[in-house]
């Protein structure tokens, strides 16, 4: 009876820590420049932050004539709306996943999407799950139907 409940335990810990370890991640594009973030192809591209910490998304066509060519992965909220020079048309927020990881402390438990009409759909992170940090720009989808706001 031990034997099978250390075979247990050791099963049990090793499909922990093969949970735990990190998957292997996709290429990711240069830092962010007006280059890399003006594109003629629509296929989602990964692109590292400004402080590099982490990669967002780029969807879409972004044009030169475009606000969203001014904008770049890790920009807050408040430089957003600097650039725009206004507040969102329409925004939400809703639980990410990782809401749900025991002991996560990310300031990513949240998430914010806003629409701006005539360009496209940014969400930022929303903060901890105690409303805390969060207001980093994550991802930018150029889609000036607005069909990329869902609520």
């Amino acid at each position: 009876m031990k034997f099978l409940q250390s075979v247990a335990i050791i099963g049990t810990s090793a499909l922990l820590a093969a949970c735990a370890s990190s998957p292997s991640q996709p290429p990711v594009a240069p830092s962010p420049t007006a280059e890399s973030v003006v594109s003629s192809s629509a296929a989602p591209r990964l692109v590292k932050s400004i402080d590099g910490k982490y990669t967002g998304e780029v969807k879409g066509v972004i044009t030169r004539e475009s606000r969203f060519s001014k904008l770049k992965i890790g920009m807050s909220t408040d430089d957003v709306q600097t650039v725009f020079g206004r507040a969102p048309d329409r925004s939400h927020s809703y639980e990410s996943g990782k809401r749900w990881i025991p002991f996560y402390f990310g300031n990513d438990a949240r998430r914010m999407q806003v629409l701006y009409k005539g360009e496209g759909c940014l969400i930022f992170t929303g903060g901890n799950v105690w409303g805390g940090g969060g207001g980093d720009l994550i991802q930018i989808e150029a889609d000036p139907s607005g069909k990329c706001y869902e609520q």
